[in-house]
């Protein structure tokens, strides 16, 4: 569900004012007692990611938290580590590695966590695909008033100038489903908008990696590559969208299934560890603008994720 960091947007942010980018929320706000009374009443409020004032902790703990409980203690019998690791407080960027389809039951997991641990009242957000809010309807509303935001440049700088942590999953759809056979292989995809963000607002990096969630659907293969070149060669993607992976999975409800639709996972355990923060020589624009920083930035990350991932699995397995 969460999303990416799209590096094309970033150059357009430069032309925004930092105190623009702050105060970012993009709907204009209607007061009712100000419209003249033969005016027709303003429309019900749209949740569409491109404000940071839709998260409702009320919502978290009424609906989500009940139920992320129940998936937690029983149905993912879910463990972590490092927790320590966490700054207290502070602008953060949280990286991670999903897993196991749509579902991504490690990343729903890792937010029934973090409010245990900080409260719902402390502010956090995610990125989320636009996707989201174009396909999943009444979901994407409830997402945004749990915290999800667009998954563009300005969203994750105003959040991270709001003093918020920031979590996202830059490896997106590849990440998730990614074959069975590299379940333990972190995947970022190449994609360093992450990277720019973090360097421009001075915020540290930390990584979260876990284990067992690619375990509740199994990736067979992707069968992208094939259709991509079948595309090259004039097969038009179906409804006009390229869909970036296509899975084929052994999972629920659909038994065998082929493509990137969503899925129930199936029960399985998942621990997730949370790294110690990541912090860089350089920060700011001239940096997020070096090529060469930002490419041995996003090395140092992957590496460092993929070292800490091999040693959680080794301590499992000791």
């Amino acid at each position: 569900m969460f999303g990416t960091i799209d590096e094309d947007n970033l150059a357009a942010i430069d032309k925004l004012r930092p105190k623009t980018i702050l105060t970012l929320n993009l709907r204009p706000l209607l007061n009712n007692s100000q419209q003249p009374s033969h005016l027709p009443p303003p429309k019900p409020h749209k949740y569409d990611g491109w404000s940071l004032d839709d998260r409702d902790p009320r919502v978290i703990c009424e609906i989500f938290m009940p139920m992320w409980q129940w998936m937690h203690d029983r149905y993912f019998r879910v463990t972590s580590t490092g927790w320590e690791n966490v700054p207290q407080e502070g602008r953060m960027l949280v990286v991670g590695s999903h897993n196991g389809g749509l579902a991504a039951p490690d990343m729903f997991m890792l937010m029934y966590e973090w409010f245990c641990r900080y409260g719902t009242e402390r502010p956090a957000y995610g990125l989320a695909h636009p996707s989201v809010w174009k396909y999943f309807g009444p979901i994407s509303n409830l997402a945004a008033r749990a915290g999800a935001i667009v998954a563009h440049p300005k969203m994750a700088m105003a959040a991270l100038q709001k003093e918020a942590p920031v979590l996202v999953y830059p490896g997106g759809a590849e990440d998730i489903f990614r074959p069975h056979s590299q379940r333990h292989q972190i995947q970022l995809a190449g994609r360093k908008g992450f990277i720019k963000v973090a360097l421009r607002e001075r915020a540290p990096i930390v990584p979260v990696v876990s284990i067992g969630a690619h375990d509740s659907l199994i990736v067979l293969a992707d069968l992208y590559p094939i259709f991509e070149r079948l595309h090259e060669w004039g097969l038009p993607w179906l409804f006009g969208i390229d869909p970036v992976v296509l899975p084929i999975y052994l999972g629920l409800p659909w038994g065998v299934a082929f493509g990137p639709l969503p899925n129930i996972p199936l029960p399985t355990q998942v621990h997730i560890h949370i790294c110690k923060p990541i912090e860089f020589d350089r920060y700011g624009r001239g940096a997020a603008s070096d090529r060469d920083y930002v490419d041995a930035c996003y090395t140092l990350i992957e590496q460092q994720m993929q070292a800490e991932l091999d040693r959680v699995i080794a301590d499992r397995r000791s």
